[in-house]
C-alpha cells in the first residue's frame, strides 16, 4: 500500500524533467549532436581560460607588490644637504 500511495504524488522536478525529455525527442538527431558537441567544446576550453585567469591574477599581484615598493622606496630623504 505504501508504494501505491507514494507513486501517485509526483515531484515538480520529475515533472519538469519529463517535459524536457518530451521536448528533446522533438529535436532532430543532427541538432542534438550539434548541441552535445558545443557543450563538450565549452567544457574543454574552460581549462585554458581558468589557467589564463590564474596566471593573470598572479601577474597582477606581483605588479601591485612591485608598485607598492617602488612608490614607497622612490621617495628618498636626502640627509646630506649642507645648510650654509
Amino acid at each position: 500500500m505504501g508504494k501505491k500511495d507514494a507513486s501517485t504524488t509526483k515531484l515538480p522536478v520529475d515533472q519538469y524533467r519529463k517535459q524536457i525529455g518530451k521536448q528533446d525527442y522533438k529535436k532532430t538527431k543532427s541538432a542534438l549532436k550539434a548541441t552535445r558537441l558545443k557543450a563538450e567544446a565549452k567544457k574543454t576550453s574552460s581549462g585554458f581560460r581558468d589557467a589564463f585567469l590564474v596566471i593573470a591574477a598572479i601577474l597582477f599581484f606581483v605588479l601591485c607588490v612591485y608598485a607598492f615598493f617602488y612608490l614607497n622606496l622612490s621617495t628618498e630623504i636626502n640627509l646630506d644637504v649642507d645648510v650654509d
